[in-house]
């Protein structure tokens, strides 16, 4: 880094002074490309221009980018295959022909950090970290004999990652080998799978494996030409193995047999599941299939029964949050809502209100579509729609249970709004969750569905909306500098030089610099002043503006104050939350 700036001044991009001028300030600043370009001492294109020219020289490598803070590299190198007249490829947009990547030996890969992405009639595409390094073009080459290579360029990051990946199934490659003579014995695979022991133990990998890094689901996907599994791990997904296409059958055909599907049935979607111990420990799978241009996609959400019982102050929740929400769901009656998109943590935050007020005192019952985990002490419902047991049917026999407490998994339609009112308005304390953007949108949903505003200032208790952010990894967790353009939306929030962190990616992590989640959120307590201003249809600006008055924290301030105290970063407040 030093040396780069040291460059730049001897070619009058920079000056003295405006390096003096950082340094003397109050508090000091530290000289970096982030800080130069924040504080207008030089432009972002002249930047990428010197970069750029260095990497043709030689001066630096692709590598040495991922090491300079607040600085995206992907205008870079692509101005770097502009000028060195080879071609850009972004690894996320592409599939890897795996037959090609057999063909190659892994440790050769390795070695000069390479990928074959695919073979035309004229000649074989290979993505290169360093596009001058002649050694190991001449190498590659002659693993090639009968085509020339294109040379391509990609982040070094994202080769790094894919070849990390790619070593995965150069381990189990006897295993594949195996399925393949199965195959080969019989006319069909279909006949024989339930007694073969190499997809079985393929299954046994992939479910190890996705266990072991914390997945939440794992997707099973025919693509053109492979077999793909990914594994969503904290919200994001990540691809772990890449099979050749014909793995995909005996694969699909097994997960069926498992969750006792119809193997012959490829034109519909199926639904089902099973359970299996995994490292001595039972785990529940939920298996969906669905038919897709190229065979099917199969999902599998991991239930760990371990997570239902999460105490509400483990969820994640601010203190300031956490306090609100605690006193709404202590109230006799009423309902408390919890909102979100799909995936937000709704129902573990759920589970976790039922833990913190569960009493032999109390009739607590539950009606959930499905029931993923089981809780003693409350008696749950599973709805069946197929026989008439819908979410507004069975609350409607709910209610001559004599309960004292209800939680529903999810409301979805004015029936089961309206009964849910009823019985938040007749002594009942209703627990439920409900898809809106944010806690306030959530009071104009439900006034959107046809509930009178009378009834729903008199049943509102509180409202909490919800994300999760990906929290940053302790093992390789560092100070970072943010660019500018990310600071100027969040500056109302921040203190005097706040201070900032990212996680720069190590094993523990699978190299993403995040490991775990973090909840953020927002709670709207629903005083006398607001539940007067829902009686007589106040727009929501005049709620939120009410609602500020009284103390309310959204949920963007909420994340911003979790990244300065180093838990998230800025980037995953952007990503799931807005202003």
């Amino acid at each position: 880094m030093v040396k780069l700036i040291e460059m730049m001044l001897d070619e009058n991009l920079l000056t003295k002074d405006a390096i003096s001028a950082l340094v003397k300030s109050r508090p000091p600043k530290k000289v970096s490309f982030a800080n130069l370009i924040a504080e207008k001492m030089i432009d972002l294109h002249s930047v990428e221009f010197f970069l750029a020219k260095k990497i043709r020289q030689g001066v630096i490598s692709l590598r040495h980018l991922e090491k300079i803070e607040g600085i995206d590299t992907g205008p870079i190198i692509e101005e770097v295959a502009k000028a060195l007249n080879v071609e850009y490829v972004d690894l996320d947009d592409i599939e890897i022909d795996m037959k090609l990547f057999s063909q190659v030996p892994y440790k050769q890969l390795l070695k000069f950090n390479v990928i074959p992405i695919e073979e035309n009639d004229f000649n074989v595409l290979i993505v290169f970290d360093d596009p001058l390094d002649m050694e190991a073009q001449d190498a590659i080459q002659r693993l090639f004999p009968k085509k020339p290579i294109k040379i391509a360029i990609s982040k070094p990051q994202q080769i790094q990652q894919y070849l990390q990946r790619l070593e995965i199934n150069e381990s189990i490659k006897g295993l594949v080998s195996d399925i393949r003579r199965d195959l080969n014995q019989e006319d069909s695979y279909e006949e024989s799978n339930d007694e073969s022991p190499a997809v079985l133990k393929l299954i046994d990998i992939v479910l190890k494996s996705a266990i072991f890094i914390g997945a939440s689901d794992i997707h099973i996907e025919a693509t053109e030409k492979s077999c793909v599994i990914r594994e969503r791990v904290d919200g994001m997904l990540r691809q772990s193995f890449t099979f050749d296409k014909d793995i995909f059958n005996p694969l699909a055909s097994r997960m069926k047999l498992l969750s006792n599907l119809d193997i012959a049935e490829k034109r519909k979607p199926q639904d089902g599941r099973f359970s299996t111990t995994v490292s001595q420990k039972e785990f529940d799978f939920r298996v969906s299939t669905l038919p897709t241009i190229y065979g099917e996609s199969i999902v599998l959400r991991i239930l760990d029964k371990t997570k239902a019982m999460i105490k509400l102050e483990d969820a994640g929740m601010s203190k300031f949050c956490y306090d609100r929400f605690s006193e709404a769901i202590k109230v006799p009656y009423g309902i408390v809502l919890v909102t979100g998109p799909t995936g937000s943590g709704k129902t573990t935050t759920l589970y976790g209100a039922l833990n913190a007020i569960k009493d032999v005192k109390d009739k607590i019952i539950t009606v959930e579509d499905p029931v993923e985990y089981q809780m003693s002490g409350l008696q749950q419902v599973q709805v069946r729609a197929h026989v008439g047991l819908s979410f507004a049917a069975a609350l409607k026999s709910i209610l001559r249970q004599d309960p004292d407490k209800i939680m529903i998994g999810e409301i979805r339609d004015q029936e089961t709004l309206r009964i849910a009112i009823q019985a938040a308005l007749t002594g009942h304390l209703v627990l439920s969750t409900l898809h809106t953007n944010d806690a306030i949108s959530a009071v104009t949903r439900i006034l959107d569905m046809g509930i009178e505003e009378y009834l729903v200032s008199g049943a509102l208790v509180a409202i909490q909306a919800q994300r999760l952010v990906r929290k940053i990894c302790t093992n390789c967790k560092k100070e970072t500098i943010l660019p500018e353009t990310l600071l100027k939306d969040v500056k109302q929030y921040l203190p005097e030089n706040p201070t900032f962190y990212v996680g720069a990616g190590c094993k523990e992590c699978g190299h993403s610099g995040y490991s775990g989640r973090e909840m953020i959120s927002e709670v709207l307590s629903i005083s006398e002043t607001l539940s007067r201003m829902i009686a007589r249809s106040a727009s929501k600006e005049e709620m939120t503006k009410q609602a500020m008055e009284e103390g309310f924290i959204n949920m963007f301030e909420d994340g911003v104050s979790k990244a300065m105290a180093g838990k998230t970063t800025i980037e995953e407040i952007y990503r799931v939350a807005r202003l």
